[in-house]
């Protein structure tokens, strides 16, 4: 008997043969900075298209308001959003803590777009790429709640815990991480490889000393 078809798996496949193709098959640029494949291009597919199927349960007949956290988050949300099979919107808010060419947050957060809509009254979903001292995320929260929706939860898809310096909800997460620097899959490393369909490990001899 045939197996299942896996669409997830074979979008994944596709996009690692493509990028593969663009490098001409020789050495991938990424792989001067590239200690290892964290989370492989297939695992990352699977989780998203779970969160997905949770959050249309958990939202149906409320129209969610999806917020992007720009800009490392807009791969995870464009994935989620294909799956997800309740009436949505999008907006987006773009905030900066690290400094340019930085690979650790300064702690100093700000807003350079804020959004669009109106959120009273709105059931609003946090989509972010990554949360780790917890920082940025703190801001955002309390920068929307008091603009009054009517519930506020965030669904992160990786979660890098001993990192965390202040508290915060996660109410959906895609993957708990170790505390190694992490690039491909919408976050970049010093604003490149942010379109790798996988979630890679920066090499520890490039880490800041």
């Amino acid at each position: 008997m045939a197996e299942p078809f896996n669409l997830c798996a074979l979008r994944a496949l596709c996009g690692e043969i493509l990028w593969l193709c663009v490098e001409g098959g020789g050495m991938a640029a990424y792989d001067a900075y590239l200690g290892e494949v964290l989370l492989d291009a297939a695992t990352v597919q699977r989780r998203v298209s779970e969160l997905a199927r949770h959050i249309s349960d958990d939202y149906r007949d409320r129209k969610p308001l999806l917020v992007c956290v720009l800009k490392g988050g807009i791969v995870f949300l464009v994935d989620l959003i294909k799956h997800i099979d309740i009436p949505h919107a999008i907006d987006f808010m773009a905030v900066s803590s690290y400094g340019a060419g930085a690979r650790e947050s300064t702690g100093a957060v700000r807003i350079i777009m804020d959004l669009e809509q109106d959120i009273a009254g709105r059931h609003v979903l946090l989509v972010e790429d990554i949360v780790d001292s917890g920082r940025t995320l703190h801001y955002i929260y309390n920068l929307l709640k008091p603009r009054g929706p009517a519930s506020l939860r965030v669904c992160a898809l990786l979660n890098k815990v001993e990192r965390r310096e202040i508290d915060v909800a996660l109410d959906y997460v895609g993957f708990d991480i170790p505390n190694k620097f992490v690039f491909g899959y919408g976050l970049d490393l010093d604003e490149l490889f942010r379109n790798l369909p996988f979630v890679g490990v920066l090499k520890d001899e490039l880490l800041p000393t």
